[in-house]
């Protein structure tokens, strides 16, 4: 039986909670349970309050469902795994940083290519964010950690349509040439940080 489950995360926490001098211990079963280390890549459609307003939800509705139908077997096929979906979003995983930026290529190309078949109140861009770095998974269901966070702030807030956004961690981690990479210093939050950008469409 799995344990690394939200049920089972909420118990240590409180247990937590409840004996700060037991924190050391439980922190090491927390980490022991749930970390592990992935590529994460978060993807955004573009514009989703401007097309809402102007075409209406269900339209909008459409727009994600049509861009589920194109994105997700390329994340299966480089190897990711959908861990969750949030509005206009997709939560994603990869063994590899090189995996997680051939599907975020691919995906853009692929949405690129169906555009032209599309009016342009149609169309669908998107902006991605890629992390690597530890995360405590809830049973392929959610995942927290730092990298994830600075991935969903690079791809759902920075990053413009057609972009892609590496964090520092992830971009010292892709393999192969690095001359397409833009580097970015940059403030979320509070922080200063570096990324790298990758523009494939406008």
């Amino acid at each position: 039986m799995k344990t690394n489950n939200r049920t089972n995360l909420e118990k240590l926490l409180q247990e937590r909670n409840e004996h700060p001098e037991k924190m050391a211990e439980i922190d090491a079963e927390i980490n022991a349970t749930f970390s592990q280390n992935h590529t994460i890549l978060v993807m955004d459609m573009s514009g989703f309050s401007r097309t809402t307003v102007r075409y209406g939800i269900i339209h909008f509705l459409a727009m994600i469902h049509r861009m589920h139908g194109i994105v997700k077997p390329i994340i299966s096929e480089c190897g990711g795994t959908v861990v969750k979906e949030e509005a206009d979003n997709i939560f994603a995983v990869f063994p590899d940083v090189k995996s997680a930026v051939e599907a975020a290529i691919d995906s853009l190309k692929q949405t690129a290519a169906v555009n032209t078949t599309l009016p342009p109140e149609m169309d669908i861009y998107l902006c991605i964010g890629i992390g690597c770095g530890d995360v405590l998974m809830l049973e392929g269901e959610d995942m927290y950690g730092s990298e994830f966070n600075l991935a969903s702030k690079l791809g759902e807030d920075l990053a413009e349509r057609g972009e892609i956004l590496l964090t520092l961690a992830a971009f010292e981690k892709l393999e192969g040439e690095k001359q397409d990479w833009e580097r970015l210093e940059i403030s979320i939050s509070g922080l200063d940080l570096v990324a790298y950008k990758r523009v494939l469409s406008a």
